[in-house]
């Protein structure tokens, strides 16, 4: 192995350090606890080997949306994948995205919430967003329905879903309800 590979490699097993540092941090207390300074402490590097990778919090946000909309995209694949049929599929697909936000609040945050300067629905839309919204177009779109664009059933069933984890996660919703949202969801929007 070369300088040039093992400094490569060094440097991004610092950076994967630094993200899963700021999103445990994050996780534990909140993204107003993740600071430079403290993420510094932490992983035991000065605050300028920090901003060598990450230019401040909202990129450190960002790679942490990034990694967590590969995580979505392959729970709700293997959640998918697993079930039979069409309505088998979207009540998965539903259960494991709310499942994803609740068991992941921080991370869901820096995905949708929190500015992280990630472009959505743009040609300058990052792989794994574009990947994560792929997930749900797999299964959404074959219930979409005659005449309706696959993808903007996506969007707003997405939306609902959205809708759904936010407002049980702030307490307007009662999290018991959580089961009878997902089949009403699917009867009325997906109709399947």
């Amino acid at each position: 192995m070369s300088v040039q590979e093992r400094k490569q490699r060094e440097r991004a097993e610092r950076e994967r350090l630094i993200v899963a540092t700021a999103r445990e941090l994050a996780e534990q207390q909140g993204w107003d606890a993740v600071t430079t300074r403290r993420l510094a402490e932490r992983i035991e590097y000065s605050q300028p080997v920090l901003y060598s990778h990450f230019r401040g919090k909202r990129e450190i946000i960002g790679a942490v949306a990034l990694e967590g909309a590969a995580e979505m995209a392959a729970a709700l694949r293997a959640a998918t994948s697993a079930a039979d049929g069409p309505r088998t599929r979207v009540t998965a697909l539903a259960r494991t995205y709310l499942d994803f936000a609740a068991r992941n609040p921080a991370v869901y945050d820096a995905m949708f919430e929190l500015d992280g300067g990630l472009a959505f629905a743009s040609k300058d839309t990052p792989e794994p967003l574009k990947d994560a919204f792929a997930a749900l177009l797999e299964s959404l779109g074959e219930v979409a329905g005659d005449g309706v664009h696959p993808g903007l059933f996506t969007e707003v069933f997405w939306a609902a879903l959205h809708g759904l984890a936010t407002l049980t996660r702030a307490g307007r919703l009662p999290p018991e309800d959580t089961e009878p949202r997902v089949e009403l969801l699917v009867d009325r929007l997906a109709m399947v």
